[in-house]
């Protein structure tokens, strides 16, 4: 099979193509026949060293993936050869998914619902995810709530709006304004231009989604209501202390994404029920790896970009 693998951390241009004998799958495991492969910012993090988080090269980067079941290890009952699935997988461990065929545990995937493409199932688990775990598993987002979500258009930030759309808050989303009319599309109450407005104008909030961290957090910390709760999904800088936020009355959580079969079915039934899609803002096919990170690298995406092979 073919893989893009990495001898050493560096720029895009480390990352390279070479062929690789096929894994076979163990008790508890299934082979994927990879049909497309979601791109995150971690991949870029972890293939530069700026997070190592899989130690010295040589390694493959990718957590996301989609695509249909080959062969079945021992154990394994709940799907067969030919299903077709979605999942992140290992992390922190090593995902391995950028590859024509990729090991993954049962406990990480689910079957993918007829209503996403192979591209879109691919795009939604570990932003997915994020999203999920953060306005449910942490903010527990509730009916009437109104939400602040920074970055509204990208990655993350376009599931995380429908998420809170589905539970029945109030979504504010900043974005420049050529993604306004998407941002109303997803169900966003109030799309705010970033470039034009200050989004601190429009009045307290109950949950704030902060995707971009630095003074964002902290303007953004001074909009939630005491007792609400500020998520900060850009850890290397989250823009407050925790000094600030018991100053101001709110709760602080920096979500820490893990792979989630239950997670990714509450995703895949919000699909199911017309309430949640994955916008797909580029497709590249995995010779290109390294160009999709220089691309991911800008920040400015819309949507997801995924992977080919």
């Amino acid at each position: 099979m073919r893989v893009i693998t990495q001898h050493t951390v560096g720029d895009p241009s480390v990352l390279k193509m070479v062929e690789a004998a096929r894994p076979e799958p163990s008790h508890g495991q299934v082979l994927i026949r990879t049909g497309a492969i979601g791109v995150n910012p971690v991949d870029a993090q972890v293939r530069s060293g700026a997070f190592p988080m899989l130690g010295e090269p040589p390694f493959t980067v990718g957590w996301d993936i989609a695509g249909a079941v080959e062969t079945v290890g021992s154990g394994v009952s709940a799907f067969a050869s030919g299903d077709e699935i979605l999942g992140m997988l290992a992390l922190p461990g090593a995902g391995n998914t950028y590859a024509e065929y990729v090991l993954a545990s049962v406990n990480e995937i689910i079957h993918k619902p007829t209503e996403l493409t192979v591209e879109q199932a691919a795009g939604l688990p570990m932003a997915g995810l994020t999203a999920w775990q953060s306005l449910v598993g942490l903010a527990r987002v509730q009916p009437g709530q109104r939400v602040l979500v920074h970055r509204a258009a990208g990655g993350v930030g376009h599931l995380a709006v429908q998420i809170a759309k589905a539970r029945g808050a109030h979504v504010i989303g900043t974005a420049s304004a050529g993604k306004h009319d998407l941002l109303r599309r997803l169900g966003v109450d109030q799309p705010v231009d970033y470039r034009t407005q200050d989004f601190t104008e429009l009045g307290q909030v109950d949950v704030a989604f902060d995707l971009v961290g630095g003074e964002y957090g902290e303007r953004s910390a001074r909009m939630v209501t005491p007792g609400g709760i500020l998520v900060s999904a850009y850890p290397q800088d989250t823009g407050v202390t925790q000094d600030r936020v018991a100053e101001l009355g709110i709760r602080h959580a920096i979500p820490v994404v893990s792979p989630s079969a239950p997670d990714l079915a509450q995703l895949a039934a919000l699909v199911r029920a017309g309430q949640l899609t994955v916008h797909i803002g580029q497709v590249l096919p995995l010779a290109e790896a390294a160009r999709a990170h220089e691309n991911i690298a800008t920040g400015s995406a819309t949507g997801k970009l995924v992977l080919m092979p």
